[in-house]
């Protein structure tokens, strides 16, 4: 796509870094864990991106819809950073599907805020996921900043690869980021897939949309000691440890890796002394969307002794079994990146996961890890006894991986989130100069 934006800012045009950022996550709040509920990906990426722009002394506001009496209206998250939690329908017992029904009162909230101070307060939006988009669609026309959007995943991309009981998304919400496709200043992807897809399926212009991988906090993510991890966590040295990590949803597929495993036993009924599986992360979605539904498969399966389930847990302990694990499987259905393959081979491990998405971007096929053509459990039954049977092999790719993780550290996607919004800042006012002129 030759037209996706480069990182240098318009010729001609001066710079102007923003000075306070109106960071725009309706749906899911940057407190939750990720793992449980609607909290993954996207909520690690608005915190930590915050984080880096709150380190170069730009401020950043994070609006989010309350989902508790004890959230107090303000709270200074961290220094720079300020969420504002916005009370919009009720605060328990609504569904991503019963938010569009909410826009208008968050919207109103937003629009408040702004009005109780002077002119100019915010700089830019920064909007995540179309329901943000909406709202930022209407700031941006009522504050005249540029507006930019990053989708995490759009409905038409999902629809072309559901998983067996998942529903197809509605056609509310493609009419909805068509819209913010529209009104968007500039739109940032995460992989130039991303980018194709919203110029072919959405129209997006290919000159505002720009291509910038998520980071990962490689401080907390690096390589270390196996055998540590492994007694910290109570497995065995000599374990093949086979892991999951995600929300529990049919999008996501763990249920692929359990019926692996499965597999993996059934060919070799030897290999179940040694094998450990921890599944990773709370519900989400629908259909086979509960652990306890995995826990059922498991025991139907005869692999209820293997598999270990372990709810959301925060980064240092994630990165702990990262660490233990000799392989991470990432079977999901779509990812727009895979923020648990950069993980992974942050601290070393390699990963096998499915070719979709962005995830031949995070993975270097059979160098860090080996990407799978579609979701049959044998397949990566296949692939999990290749690797596990080949430690050499392994040891390449953990090294491999340790280092190809190095280039997707926050600091670098703040940098390049920083071009962009200078980008949008010169977009906006070229158009006001052609609307003058």
């Amino acid at each position: 796509m030759g037209g996706v934006l480069s990182s240098a800012p318009l010729l001609g045009l001066p710079r102007r870094i923003p000075r306070r950022v109106a960071m725009l996550s309706l749906h899911t709040s940057p407190l939750d864990q990720p793992g449980t509920g609607d909290a993954g990906g996207m909520n690690v990426y608005v915190v930590e991106l915050s984080r880096q722009l709150a380190a170069v002394g730009i401020q950043v506001e994070i609006f989010t819809r309350s989902t508790s009496s004890d959230l107090p209206p303000v709270l200074e998250f961290a220094p720079g950073i300020t969420v504002r939690h916005v009370v919009a329908g009720p605060l328990e017992g609504l569904t991503k599907a019963d938010l569009p029904g909410q826009l208008c009162t968050f919207a109103r909230d937003v629009l408040r805020t702004e009005a109780t101070f002077e002119p100019g307060y915010y700089d830019l939006i920064h909007s995540h996921y179309w329901l943000s988009g909406q709202i930022g669609a209407l700031a941006r026309d009522r504050w005249g900043v540029p507006l930019v959007h990053s989708m995490h995943t759009t409905a038409k991309v999902k629809n072309l690869a559901l998983a067996a009981g998942d529903a197809a998304e509605p056609a509310a919400r493609v009419i909805g980021e068509e819209q913010v496709v529209q009104a968007a200043d500039l739109i940032v992807a995460n992989t130039r897939e991303e980018a194709h897809q919203l110029v072919d399926l959405y129209g997006a212009d290919p000159h505002r949309v720009r291509v910038i991988a998520p980071g990962v906090d490689l401080d907390v993510f690096r390589p270390g000691d196996q055998h540590a991890a492994r007694v910290g966590l109570g497995m065995p040295d000599d374990a093949l440890v086979v892991m999951f990590a995600g929300r529990i949803q049919p999008l996501k597929a763990p249920d692929v890796v359990i019926k692996a495993a499965a597999e993996l036993v059934a060919r070799d009924p030897g290999i179940r002394s040694r094998l450990v599986v921890p599944v990773i992360g709370g519900p989400s979605g629908s259909g086979l969307d509960t652990p306890r539904g995995l826990v059922d498969l498991a025991g139907s399966l005869g692999v209820d002794d293997l598999v270990r389930f372990v709810p959301p847990i925060e980064q240092s302990l994630l990165a702990e079994y990262y660490r233990a694990a000799s392989l991470v499987v990432i079977p999901s259905y779509t990812e727009s990146f895979g923020l648990v393959a950069i993980e992974a081979q942050a601290c070393g491990t390699p990963v096998v996961a499915a070719d979709v998405g962005g995830l031949p971007t995070a993975v270097a096929d059979q160098v860090t890890g080996v990407l799978v053509q579609g979701h049959d459990p044998r397949e990566y039954a296949d692939v999990i006894a290749r690797l596990l049977a080949d430690k050499p092999g392994l040891d390449r790719m953990s090294r491999a991986g340790a280092r190809h993780a190095r280039q997707f550290g926050w600091a670098v996607t703040a940098q390049r989130t920083l071009d962009a919004y200078e980008v949008a800042a010169g977009l906006i006012r070229a158009d006001a100069l052609a609307v003058a002129t």
